[in-house]
This record gives C-alpha cells, structure tokens and sequence, in this order.
C-alpha cells in the first residue's frame, strides 16, 4: 500500500504521542502504539533489521534495501518520538513536581480507556486467557510495589537500563520510564536529555538497540502464535499498573536525590478524601474524562487507517 506525505505525519503524530507517554513513569508507549493502530506494523518492520537487510543493502541497492525495512514508516514514527521526549520533557519535570495529581489524572483516564480497547482485541477469552491476564495484572501490580534501586550512573548499568527500558516500552501497559525509576536511571536519563549529554544519550540508546532488536522478535513470535493469550496478558499488565498512576498518593519513605533533595521513595494509594491538601477531585475528574476521550479519538484514527 502506498503512504502519502499526510499519512507519514500522521505517523509521526503518533509517534509524539508514543514519546509524551513513555516520558512519563507508569505510562506506556507501547499502549499508544497498540491503540492508534500501528503496533503490530512496529514490530513486523522491527524484525525486518536483521543481516539479511544489511546484505540487500550492499546486494540490491538502498531503495530496495530501505522499503523492505519499511525504512519510511520507522523514520516517521522515530521522529515524532524524538521531537516529543526533546520538547516535552522540561515540562513534565515541571508537572511532575508542582502538578502530579492533575498529570496522574489525565493518565489515568487514558490507561483506563487502553484496558477496555486492548481487551476488546482478544477474539476468544478461555481459562488460558483469563488466568493470563490474572498473572500479567500480579506481575504488574507487584513491579508497581517495589522500591526504587539508588542512582548509578555508571556506563554498564545506562547500558543495561537502556535494554531494559526500551523491551518495557514496547510492551503495552509496561512503563519503560517506570522501569528506569525502579532501576534508579530515571533521574540521570532525565538530567542528560535536558542537559544535551549526548555521551549518556548514546550509552543507552547502544542499550536500547540491543534489547529493542532482540525483544522484537520474541513478541512477534508471541503474536504469530499465541495471539490472544499474549493480549490477553497484556491487558492485564496494563490493569496491574493503574496502581502506579493513581493520583493519590500517601509518601511512606523519602531519600535524597543526587542534588540533595529530598523526594518520595515508597508511596501507597489512597482515597482521594485521605489525601492530605486540595484533593484537586472536579478538575482530576475532568482530566480523567479527558484522558479516556483521547484513546477513544486515536482509536477511530487507527480503525479509520486500517479500513
């Protein structure tokens, strides 16, 4: 099928959004993926690089080389997520640290509406796919509940993350950025990202090659042949971590951060009403609101695209 220009600004749209969601810890790219229709054509053209592209570049000329790799969409897609993490990313700190629980809310309306647009994939629920999305919740939920690792800047352990992070993103309902806070990277990735440091920007992205190259041939696998399971699975990680993005939050233990500032390190939900200070509830309410209509807008958008 043949792209048009306005369709490859379609695709670096989503791909900003892609990027929006996966600044944030407990949202997932992967999800935005799914939902705007592009997720399944993402992995495909992820498994297309591979020693048998670089030979078809060398044997049969770019072009030729550059359209099996469905070089046009992924150079879309990678734009929009770059302009996205580039741009965005002052001002989630800045929402993230003055404005947390109309940002969680706006999140968790959008998460809440993925959950019902991701289990409606699922042709045929059975015992199989009901005890899946069961363990995808648990694992979910309990990756939720652990307790950040302290900073480590160090070239192994960005490398590591970076691999880690990136099989998380792609993953609907897994936080690549939650899985960087767990890991302790989430600040220095941040720092480096704000800060130009394209030294640390490389170490992990060498990372996240790696493990985005490896791990998209193990979802492929899944898809072709255990199609409903794995969704069903992953609908019931991005069930698992609504724990994550509730809006409110009781702080249980602080540390200091590598500026010596002090910042949450374990927090539980609570109810909205337990919340110490202005709840914020009618305009989280309406963000929520807000959050589910946006999922519901790319799912017409990707439906249209696949007619």
């Amino acid at each position: 099928m043949q792209r048009r220009l306005i369709d490859y600004v379609l695709i670096s749209l989503k791909g900003m959004a892609m990027g929006a969601a996966d600044v944030v810890p407990g949202v997932s790219g992967g999800t935005i993926a799914f939902i705007s229709g592009i997720y399944e054509e993402l992995i495909t053209s992820l498994n297309n690089i591979n020693i048998s592209l670089i030979k078809t570049f060398f044997k049969e000329g770019f072009l030729i080389g550059w359209k099996k790799l469905n070089g046009s969409f992924l150079l879309s897609l990678i734009i929009g997520i770059a302009i996205s993490i580039l741009s965005l990313v002052k001002s989630i700190k800045w929402l993230l640290e003055h404005k947390p629980i109309l940002l969680w809310s706006f999140f968790f309306g959008l998460v809440i509406a993925s959950i019902f647009y991701v289990a409606k994939q699922v042709t045929k629920w059975s015992l199989a796919t009901i005890l899946g999305f069961i363990v995808g919740a648990f694992v979910a939920y309990y990756v939720t509940t652990l307790p950040p690792l302290g900073t480590n800047d160090s070239t192994w352990f960005l490398f590591i993350s970076g691999a880690l992070a990136i099989c998380a993103m792609i993953l609907p309902g897994i936080s690549g950025a939650f899985i960087l806070v767990l890991l302790g990277a989430y600040r220095p990735v941040i720092e480096a990202v704000d800060s130009r440091d394209f030294k640390t920007i490389l170490i992990l992205g060498m990372g996240a090659v790696v493990g985005l190259l490896s791990f998209s041939k193990l979802l492929k696998w899944l898809f072709k042949n255990y199609h409903n399971l794995t969704l069903a699975i992953l609908t019931g990680f991005i069930f698992g971590s609504l724990n994550k993005i509730w809006p409110w939050k009781k702080t249980l233990t602080w540390r200091l951060n590598s500026h010596d500032e002090k910042v949450p390190l374990l927090e539980k939900s609570i109810s909205p009403f337990s919340f110490e200070g202005d709840n914020q509830l009618a305009i989280a309410i309406v963000l929520m609101i807000i959050g589910f209509l946006t999922i519901f807008i790319l799912e017409k958008l990707g439906s249209s695209k696949t007619r």
